[in-house]
């Protein structure tokens, strides 16, 4: 049990928790204050909660020493896809408890397909730049998907995937795609030096 308390230290664990509280928080109060009707017809915001969450967790896919992470005498694939998956399995626990304390968000197919796509980008841009700049291209992708112009084609509802209702099939193995490809990426290669 120590190893993962050293773990979880060594990845910035409860630095990331305790930024998923604060936009656990946040998204709470914009709800409230957004009213009662936009709720699951407007998915901007449990999206923005959902892509606050891959960020904060983005911070811990990289250790303190790179070099000591590749060397060590363990099988670091399982774990890196562990990383991975658990902290998408987080934030999603964490907006559906929102969700069951009575706020209109949409439903868990929604939320779980964006988590993935998320931690699956945010997993990629670990491996591609770094953990110190794997928050990008989750936060890039929100941000074109938020000021996109409504997806109406088959290309733009790829592109726009965050926003999508749950029941899109391309929205859900564009997804899908993006969580196989960034998870295996970072498992594999693991951070960026």
């Amino acid at each position: 049990m120590r190893w993962l308390m050293l773990y979880a230290r060594s990845r910035q664990v409860p630095a990331a928790l305790g930024a998923l509280v604060i936009g656990t928080v946040a998204v709470w109060v914009l709800a409230r204050k957004g009213g009662g009707d936009a709720g699951a017809s407007d998915p901007r915001l449990p999206v923005l909660f959902l892509g606050v969450g891959a960020m904060a967790a983005s911070t811990g896919l990289g250790g303190q020493d790179l070099a000591l992470d590749r060397t060590a005498a363990i099988r670091w694939v399982p774990r890196r896809a562990a990383h991975v998956l658990l902290a998408g399995a987080v934030v999603v626990a964490i907006l559906l408890m929102v969700r069951a304390a009575g706020k209109d968000l949409p439903d868990a197919a929604f939320v779980v397909r964006d988590s993935a796509g998320l931690m699956g980008l945010a997993a990629l841009g670990a491996t591609l730049a770094g953990a110190e700049y794997a928050w990008a291209p989750p936060f890039a992708w929100m941000s074109f998907a938020f000021f996109a112009p409504p997806p109406t084609s088959t290309p733009m509802r790829m592109a726009c995937w965050l926003l999508v209702p749950s029941g899109t099939p391309v929205a859900t193995w564009m997804s899908l795609a993006l969580t196989v490809v960034g998870t295996t990426a970072y498992s594999v290669a693991g951070p960026r030096r």
